[in-house]
């Protein structure tokens, strides 16, 4: 309301100039920057009036606002790795502009164009946080051909993995769950096609993506350890235009253009895979198995007039996973044949209201599904298990530039949670006996604001707080258990039934967020930062790598919400006309309430789940070193990271500890993980890129001892996650043959090859146990991929 009384005193000082006579009326110029062909929001842009010598430059969003008297100007826009453009602008009224750079392909070092400002790693204020373009995501090495939007982030610092095919990443000591993962605004559950292979997202559709995973904007909230926010590109204002690619495991094909030029737009792309044809030519246990998945993306964008936009994106996947034989021991049933089918359904809309140009009004209403089914079609053991998380959300986030040194957000969001854990069905014929655990039924509540402030030219502060609450609702049957008894089935000593509609319990708390950053030199400067983040959903899994079918559940009186405590602090310097960069970071984090399981926990049919789950405390820390070129024919990166993450799950109860009550080292836990990427490209249209991942084993529970009982061998665990895995190491290889950009054509074609895994290395994903009399050792490594896989990709845009 300050930054509106502010405006409205400074226009009736502007009225009252103009009727005196005493000066010109001043307007804005106010717009957007935007990358040609992509419209991606270019970063950093300079706008610069050359008659008066006065300018200002872009914001994230590719936005600017430049206050002028009434007149004519020549105006110069130039971005790093874009052709600038001077244009002569009639300023009589307040003036909205969208201006879109076209790539500067005269240079070779600008095969890396910048949509932020080559410097932003040292002038921003977060830490933590790292933006990629699509355009470098393409040039990595990827699986099978595959571009992979999730998988490039293994290259990161402070992002790890499990191991190969598995779902989800790990961040700076978090679990799979405890990322938000958000396509234009919509979270998505699962991330991962092929159980683990791939990712959801169709590289052609994706504009960039940012891994918050040090300092998170109070905008954020829901999960404990980072925020990964992608988005789609906007459509092609000017002209139609389509593409697709053809590759080994999947085809792609989209297209998008103007419905109403400059008006209305439409985008849609599609990616589906048909590879049953490849196990039929494998050997005969692989014959009859089914993998096989499609993605679909959607995005409408209309403009009526300057002040409003209207933008709706649309998504749906889905994977079939069936193997040709098996046997479901963890349900209790036995079937000779399993299929999983698991989907994703999310879509948005959001308007944003310019109100004028220092306040903007962005409202989106949210809505995301996420269905697994496992069935199987054997008549006497016919059933369907299905389970079900349903995201609706509303949210309005105002930002106001209050004036030079401040900029200021607030906003308020609203979540309806829906789950349904588990239901199976037996078919008309089967012995299957059927059953349905409850659902569950909540209402998440948040409200933020924030404060960029510029102190000086050497220091600023992003201050923020948010609020957030959860409120559980029934129908449900609510168990309170004592402090004599553990808490086991059976041991709760009252239940208690919630009716439909009422609140039976809450939770909620402050998070407070802060980043500081102070330049110490030209091209240098440290940063510090502290947030806390509050998670009231969980993907509860007692395996190493989360199924797709693994269970989410909310928090509720017995499962508290998991909190995060996050101190980071970092130094980061840029050389050589920001030819090169380089940044250090601490970081510690402390996690109440982590969640663990116990010893042979059954948590996909138990009706009360808190029996299984054990909470308790956790602590991670790391170091996070990264060097990196950003000019010349050869570029790339090289990342080091030492991390640990420790558990603490202690009770009075035995039965209720997990290592005696003594610290022990996350599934994920990984000390010592090195990456380097690097791109050597020497003409415009060759590129060569290589990629080298090396990493320390994950920890696993080893048997101690075995025994003899009635002749059966039985192994003796004692402690958990004590033994490590053997460590991992990868190299990958690409070759990137596009056409001359520089020349125009109707058509536009590449190929792809690359190598994956060129030494054949057999790295472990697991070690298991298995007694055999004929060998001297019971234990067998398990490999993923234990060979090298060549593909070949075929792209091509009209």
């Amino acid at each position: 309301m300050s930054r509106l009384f502010t405006f409205l005193l400074l226009s009736f000082w502007a009225a009252a100039l103009l009727a005196q006579g005493q000066s010109k009326p001043v307007y804005s110029l106010t717009g957007y920057v935007r990358q040609a062909g992509t419209n991606a929001p270019v970063s950093g842009a300079t706008i610069f009036v050359q008659s008066n010598r006065v300018g200002t430059t872009s914001g994230k969003d590719g936005y600017f606002i430049l206050p002028l008297e009434a007149g004519t100007y020549p105006v110069r826009i130039s971005h790093v790795g874009f052709v600038a453009q001077t244009l002569t602008i009639t300023l009589d009224k307040l003036t909205m502009l969208t201006i879109e750079l076209a790539d500067d392909t005269k240079y070779l070092e600008e095969v890396v164009v910048q949509t932020e400002a080559p410097d932003k790693n040292v002038r921003k204020v977060e830490l933590g946080v790292t933006q990629l373009s699509i355009k470098n995501i393409k040039r990595i090495p990827a699986f099978m051909g595959e571009v992979d939007v999730v998988r490039s982030l293994l290259l990161l610092p402070g992002v790890t993995t499990v191991g190969e095919g598995a779902t989800g990443i790990n961040v700076r000591g978090g679990s799979v769950d405890q990322n938000l993962v958000l396509l234009d605004d919509a979270p998505l559950f699962n991330t991962s096609h092929l159980l683990g292979f791939f990712s959801v997202f169709n590289p052609d559709i994706v504009r960039d993506l940012t891994l918050h995973r040090g300092g998170i904007a109070p905008a954020f909230g829901g999960r404990a350890s980072a925020v990964l926010d992608i988005k789609v590109k906007e459509p092609e204002t000017e002209r139609w235009s389509a593409y697709g690619g053809i590759g080994l495991v999947s085809s792609r094909a989209g297209f998008e253009g103007p419905i109403v030029k400059k008006k209305l737009t439409v985008l849609a792309a599609t990616r589906l895979s048909f590879n049953d044809f490849l196990f039929s030519l494998g050997p005969d246990n692989l014959k009859g198995t089914r993998a096989n998945f499609y993605d679909i993306t959607t995005k409408l964008k209309w403009q009526p007039s300057e002040k409003h936009t209207l933008t709706s994106t649309g998504y749906f996947c889905r994977d079939i996973f069936k193997l040709p034989g098996d046997s479901l021991s963890g349900q209790e049933i036995n079937a000779s044949s399993t299929q999983f089918d698991y989907r994703s359904i999310a879509g948005t809309v959001r308007w944003n209201f310019f109100i004028n140009s220092r306040i903007n009004l962005n409202t989106t209403a949210v809505w995301s599904q996420y269905r697994t089914e496992t069935s199987t079609a054997d008549s006497a053991n016919q059933f369907s298990l299905v389970a079900e998380v349903l995201h609706k959300q509303i949210k309005s986030d105002l930002s106001v530039t209050i004036n030079d040194r401040h900029s200021a957000q607030a906003g308020v969001s609203a979540i309806d949670y829906y789950i349904q854990p588990n239901r199976l069905t037996p078919g008309p014929f089967s012995n299957v006996l059927p059953f349905a655990l409850p659902t569950e039924r909540a209402y998440e509540l948040a409200a933020y604001v924030q404060d960029e402030w510029k102190i000086s030219e050497a220091t600023s502060v992003v201050g923020g707080l948010r609020y957030s609450m959860l409120l559980n609702a029934g129908p449900a049957q609510v168990r309170t258990y004592g402090s004599e008894l553990p808490r086991l089935p059976g041991t709760a000593l009252s239940t208690t039934t919630a009716d439909a509609g009422s609140i039976y319990h809450t939770n909620g708390g402050l998070e407070p967020r802060l980043a500081v950053r102070m330049t110490v030199g030209e091209g240098r400067s440290i940063k510090a930062g502290y947030n806390r983040m509050r998670q009231y959903i969980q993907l509860i899994s007692n395996t190493t790598a989360a199924l797709p079918s693994s269970r989410w559940v909310l928090s509720n009186a017995n499962i508290k919400p998991q909190i995060a405590d996050q101190w980071s602090v970092g130094y980061f310097m840029n050389g050589k006309q920001n030819e090169y960069e380089a940044s250090a970071e601490v970081y510690y984090k402390t996690l109440t309430n982590a969640i663990d399981y116990r010893d042979g926990a059954n948590l996909q049919r138990n009706a009360t789940p808190e029996t299984d789950v054990l909470q308790g405390k956790g602590h991670a820390y790391g170091l996070e070193l990264l060097a990196k070129k950003n000019k010349g024919a050869w570029t790339g990166w090289v990342s080091y990271t030492y991390a640990r993450t420790l558990l603490t799950i202690d009770s009075r109860f035995a039965d209720e500890r997990v290592n005696n009550g003594q610290a022990y080292p996350a599934n994920f836990d990984k000390p010592h993980t090195l990456n380097a990427t690097t791109t050597y490209r020497p003409s415009l249209r060759f590129s060569l890129s290589l990629n080298f991942t090396y990493s320390t084993g994950r920890p696993i529970t080893q048997p101690y001892a075995r025994a003899r009982l009635n002749n059966t061998i039985v192994p003796i665990y004692v402690n958990r996650n004590q033994e490590r895995i053997p460590d991992y190491h990868r190299l990958d290889f690409s070759m990137l043959f596009e056409q001359d950009p520089a020349k125009k054509r109707k058509v536009q074609q590449s190929w792809n090859f690359s190598i994956y895994n060129v030494y054949a290395h057999k790295n472990a994903y697991s070690v298991f146990y298995r007694f055999d009399p004929r060998q001297d050792s019971d234990a067998f490594k398990l490999s993923i991929f234990g060979t090298a896989f060549p593909s070949l990709t075929y792209n091509v845009r009209f």
